[in-house]
């Protein structure tokens, strides 16, 4: 406070105090007319919710488990001699794509669109200009860092998922190549018309929830291009070559992606709100009804239900409730759980023997056919009761079902089309099945010189 003004208090008769009071309140006032704005800026900034972190976190680490758990679902199938190789195909995708998606998955599939809804940006190549403390763009609750650990999730199980189409003869290296390849021309494009801010099928109004385009559908007809590359095991429809090693690790398997689907699907509403709990519902519902109908199915054929159909059917339902758990009641997740059991089971009696592929773990049977019914259903039944986002035929809309073919066919189109190449591209370069006599031995031996069983 000057001189001046205590003159000035004086000479009027001014309390001391009041002038020093009165000095504080212009100060006060011309302080926030320059902070005004910024402070009416933060306020627009949603604040972070710690319960939709805590509930995206745990999501992510329930996805994370489905890999390894896909590894013992795969390896259980297998023979004695090829179970640890396609076990550690599944484990190896953990450790490659965690590591491309930081350096640049995540930026082509989800960063600033710059090429006209087709893939991201290069603006989060390695992460570098994003702070642990930024907004996520897809959910403002939660900081960007766990929506990228979420999604690094998704691109991990989908990689992973196309192995079982290739166990028992695809070379380790051949495999890792591929997994970054793929990873980068085909999956972070896909991911982005669908998910992406931007993306040309997302701007469509194309329904995937969690997944049956971008992850099964994806994955499935990528499985079924690698089969055709690769050529049948040998003895394949010479002999029975289906021998199991451990149905007890497809059983383990199977009930841990039971149990992961719940991050999976729940977690995409990215929230812990009611969206997640329907999510969670009709995921266990379908699951549910699909392992009853392939039971049924496989019953009334066969004479007798096996372990190996009933785990298979759940497996079908998890994939085809996946694009469809934000938007349906649970009425609708019983039927579409129920036929996709049924479905899935035919595909892989009826229609693989004369496809004349050997897709060795039927991935395009459950999850390429799976998801196709996954995505055609969720037009048919999204309530928008439910989620509003989402309005399906029986509901009034039948716009949607035209929209989810229009998906369904590019990205299962391109995703066959570019994965081909790829398989073809690093036959070509180095050599993409082993040799006939390692193929004999076992590729536990060969490709990694240990045994799954030492008796």
């Amino acid at each position: 406070m000057n001189l001046n003004m205590i003159k000035f208090a004086k000479n009027f008769k001014i309390p001391l105090s009041a002038a020093v009071w009165s000095l504080f309140a212009g100060m006060s006032l011309v302080l926030f007319s320059w902070t005004g704005p910024a402070f009416a800026d933060a306020a627009k900034v949603p604040a972070f919710d710690s319960g939709n972190i805590a509930w995206v976190l745990a999501s992510s680490a329930l996805v994370l488990i489905m890999t390894p758990a896909l590894g013992f679902f795969y390896g259980g199938m297998v023979r004695r001699k090829n179970v640890l190789n396609t076990i550690s195909l599944s484990f190896i995708t953990i450790a490659t794509v965690s590591v491309i998606w930081i350096l640049w998955g995540y930026s082509l599939a989800f960063g600033p669109d710059s090429f006209g809804g087709l893939i991201g940006g290069f603006k989060y190549i390695g992460l570098l200009a994003m702070k642990e403390t930024q907004h996520s763009r897809y959910d403002g609750t939660i900081p960007s860092y766990v929506y990228v650990m979420f999604q690094l999730m998704f691109a991990i199980i989908t990689v992973a998922l196309i192995s079982g189409s290739l166990v028992e003869r695809i070379k380790f290296s051949s495999w890792v190549v591929f997994t970054v390849i793929w990873l980068t021309i085909v999956y972070a494009p896909v991911a982005q018309w669908v998910w992406g801010v931007g993306g040309m099928f997302n701007k469509m109004g194309a329904l995937d929830f969690a997944g049956g385009t971008v992850v099964h559908i994806d994955a499935g007809v990528a499985g079924l291009a690698g089969a055709l590359v690769l050529g049948k095991r040998k003895g394949f429809m010479k002999e029975n070559i289906v021998q199991p090693n451990q149905l007890g690790y497809t059983i383990l398997g199977a009930a841990l992606l039971w149990f992961g689907w719940f991050g999976f699907n729940a977690g995409s509403a990215l929230e812990a709100n009611p969206l997640a709990t329907s999510a969670f519902l009709v995921t266990n519902t379908a699951t549910a009804a699909a392992a009853i109908g392939w039971m049924i199915a496989e019953w009334i054929r066969s004479g007798k239900p096996t372990t190996l159909g009933m785990v298979s059917g759940a497996v079908a339902g998890l994939v085809a409730i996946t694009p469809a758990s934000g938007f349906v009641n649970p009425t609708g997740s019983l039927i579409i759980g129920f036929i996709a059991g049924i479905l899935c089971y035919s595909m892989v009696v009826f229609v693989k023997p004369k496809l004349g592929a050997d897709d060795a773990l039927d991935v395009f049977s459950v999850h390429g056919v799976g998801g196709i019914w996954g995505a055609l259903a969720t037009g048919l039944f999204a309530d928008p009761l439910i989620n509003s986002a989402g309005k399906g035929l029986f509901y009034g809309n039948p716009g949607q079902i035209w929209i989810q073919f229009l998906t369904i066919i590019t990205v299962a189109a391109y995703s066959f089309t570019m994965s081909y190449i790829i398989f073809k591209a690093i036959d070509k370069v180095m050599g993409l099945r082993v040799d006939k006599e390692s193929e004999s031995i076992g590729l536990d031996i060969t490709q990694h010189d240990e045994a799954g069983y030492n008796f």
